[in-house]
């Protein structure tokens, strides 16, 4: 198991990014549109600055479900290679079979 505190640390940050999601992609569309005059860009990219760092999705980190583990994720599961091989082996991912030679 992962540490509970990095655990409800990226909890945190995928509901801030949830929550700011309108406002930042609000924002850097006004920020990127060459068409607008530069200084409203520009107060764009400072109010986009203003934002809380952890609402940016860059933050959030991909972890396991089942144990938090941060490191050797598969996305396609949202498990950890450990964990995919544990319920693998217990047959209790439909189709997937554990493999010997």
């Amino acid at each position: 198991m992962a540490k509970k505190s990095s655990v409800e640390k990226n909890k945190r940050r995928e509901k801030l990014a949830k929550a700011f999601a309108g406002r930042r992609e609000r924002l850097k569309s006004i920020a990127n549109d060459q068409s607008l005059p530069m200084e409203d860009r520009f107060t764009a990219r400072l109010k986009l600055a203003e934002l809380p760092r952890n609402s940016s999705p860059v933050r959030i980190h991909n972890r396991c479900e089942l144990t938090g583990r941060p490191k050797a994720f598969y996305r396609r599961f949202k498990l950890s290679r450990i964990a995919l091989r544990e319920l693998a082996s217990r047959g209790q991912i439909p189709g997937m079979t554990k493999s010997s030679w």
